[in-house]
């Protein structure tokens, strides 16, 4: 029976001076507080105003909880070491934190998937749209994809937790990446390789070409609308989404995906960071600033709590 000898694990983080380092922590600080402040509000002016009370701004609300909880399973972790000069993290929560990136990441590609079904019906059904992405069909949908993606996360951590752990205590990255935390086994990890090659296929570019399917037929739908301000407010809502598609999977491809060069591990801290922390900074910016009805909403609250 393999038994795992390593009880403690050492985070390097970015190996860079003192001086930068807390200026990085207060950057990083920043990019979180932004990220749970925007998400936060998006969330709750989905809940507060009834006229984002559609499938649409449903599966916003999820992909805004999704972000906080992405972020929060490392950065608070990452800003602490940062800041107490402590890089050690005991092996039960680095894989806890293994566990839940991966769970929150899978879920965050989903969702992405599940919204672009959403305008494609919208604006390719839209005579149909209200019987189609029912009430039911939306709560359905979001919950496989939470289910399914801690479901696959489960998988990896089973296998990983198969294997013995007898060192290197150090970890090369500023959180438990899957592909760091391979590297701490001293045992032959090619299916643990595999598994993760063969599930980020199907959840990042099964699901990309999916997205894209349906965006050619948005856009080509978008053409024949007449009304110019049809176009325009649709167009407007599409790009947003296609924004936020292109950065995470864009991101996520390049991580997970692509080969391994001389520079890959610090490249991927980077991308890593990205794809953690300021990918789920971004999407509440992105959404907010191009879309009119979270624009209204948000006008609409303000104006209240100044008349109480």
């Amino acid at each position: 029976m393999n038994k795992t000898r390593i009880i403690e694990v050492i985070l390097l983080g970015f190996q860079v001076d003192p001086s930068l380092e807390m200026l990085l922590f207060g950057l990083f600080l920043l990019f979180y507080c932004l990220t749970l402040m925007g998400n936060g509000i998006i969330l709750g002016l989905i809940c507060l105003d009834v006229r984002l009370h559609t499938p649409m701004y449903f599966f916003l609300s999820h992909l805004a909880i999704v972000d906080m909880s992405y972020a929060s399973s490392t950065a608070p972790k990452m800003l602490t070491n940062m800041v107490m000069h402590q890089k050690n993290i005991s092996f039960a929560s680095c894989i806890l934190q293994t566990f839940l990136y991966l769970a929150f990441a899978v879920t965050e590609c989903l969702i992405l998937v599940v919204m672009s079904y959403d305008r494609f019906v919208a604006i390719c059904y839209p005579l149909k749209y209200t019987l189609i992405m029912s009430w039911r069909v939306c709560s359905i949908l979001a919950a496989t994809c939470w289910v399914f993606s801690f479901l696959l996360a489960s998988l990896h951590v089973t296998l990983i937790l198969r294997l013995p752990f007898c060192g290197p205590q150090k970890v090369n990255h500023f959180f438990c990446q899957i592909m760091s935390v391979f590297r701490l086994a001293c045992a032959d990890t090619r299916l643990n390789q595999v598994v993760l090659f063969a599930g980020s296929v199907m959840v990042l570019l099964g699901p990309l070409c999916l997205v894209l399917v349906s965006y050619t037929r948005i856009l080509v739908a978008i053409l024949g609308i007449h009304s110019r301000e049809g176009r325009r407010k649709a167009f407007s809502t599409c790009s947003s989404h296609l924004c936020v598609v292109g950065l995470f999977f864009g991101c996520a491809i390049a991580m997970y995906m692509a080969p391994k060069s001389k520079h890959s591990q610090e490249q991927r801290k980077i991308l890593s960071l990205f794809y953690s922390l300021f990918n789920p900074m971004l999407n509440p910016l992105i959404y907010s600033l191009r879309n009119t009805e979270v624009k209204g909403a948000l006008r609409r609250v303000l104006w209240k709590q100044r008349s109480l």
